[in-house]
């Protein structure tokens, strides 16, 4: 099965989706960060197409991850797993398609270069992140509503703390660099997570509430066995050298048809802003 690009049309109401997203639901107030180089903006444009069984294996690889973090040696609780490796602290990762066209035309990659490179220093990485986003006791959705601070203060309850935004990152691509955490890591695909969804809602009436349950997504998963790390919901990180009170990373964007990557990241907004998108995750030290 080959997943075909959408006619101008279609490309059309995605651009109108995103333009939304940009506009009316506060995005547009924040900066976004995305690693980008000139040849990611040169990148061929070629039609969208991606066998869907390039990935199964990776799929397999990350499920296998997934079973190995889940037996930590006691150095993480049960609901977290273990992430450690090098992580690289600036990875150029080249858009090789875009998906869309038009005004917002960098903002989905249809596929990545392979492999990524490291273009910074490598730091060796052993932290515990939560498996799956943070849900309320009783409660079936992820939690929502929530600032920097309030985050912050669901993890303490819980011994835990929000995660550096390196470590987020980490846990999101691996040592590869995986643009993406599913699959192969380089191809965009809508369906493995809760991305691309286009009726976010009206200007001025805020956002459809599209937050889908931890285990309705199961190929959302990164190489360490962390789900919905893109889309779902936004999470909360701290920056590795932020400063009060501009401390705030927001990670993994939601449910709109957005960069939904791991290096991308939304700043701005403030350590007590809190939306309908946006949730938690926690990370902690390993005991051991």
């Amino acid at each position: 099965m080959r997943l075909r690009r959408a006619s101008a049309g279609a490309n059309g109401f995605r651009s109108l989706a995103i333009f939304l997203a940009a506009n009316f639901f506060a995005i547009g107030a924040c900066t976004t960060r995305v690693p980008t180089t000139d040849s990611t903006r040169d990148a061929a444009r070629a039609p969208f197409a991606v066998d869907a069984s390039a990935f199964g294996d990776a799929a397999a690889d990350a499920a296998v991850a997934a079973l190995d973090n889940a037996d930590s040696g006691g150095a993480c609780p049960p609901e977290m797993v273990l992430a450690e490796g090098n992580y690289c602290s600036k990875a150029n990762q080249v858009c090789k398609r875009w998906l869309d066209t038009g005004r917002f035309h960098d903002y989905r990659c249809a596929e990545y270069v392979q492999p990524a490179t490291c273009v910074g220093k490598r730091e060796n990485k052993r932290f515990c992140i939560d498996r799956e986003e943070y849900v309320a006791p009783g409660e079936t959705l992820p939690l929502a509503h929530q600032s920097w601070t309030s985050a912050g203060e669901v993890c303490k309850k819980d011994g835990k703390r929000l995660c550096l935004e390196s470590e987020w990152q980490f846990a999101c691509e691996g040592p590869d660099m995986h643009p993406y955490p599913y699959g192969d890591g380089f191809h965009r695909d809508g369906v493995a997570c809760n991305i691309d969804r286009m009726h976010l809602g009206k200007p001025n009436a805020g956002l459809t509430d599209l937050r889908a349950p931890i285990s309705a997504y199961p190929n959302c998963v990164s190489v360490f066995g962390v789900h919905d790390m893109s889309g779902n919901i936004e999470e909360w990180a701290t920056l590795d050298h932020g400063v009060a009170p501009q401390r705030s990373s927001m990670k993994g964007a939601w449910w709109l048809p957005g960069k939904n990557n791991c290096r991308a990241a939304t700043l701005g907004h403030g350590e007590v802003f809190e939306g309908p998108q946006v949730g938690v995750r926690c990370c902690k030290d390993p005991a051991n």
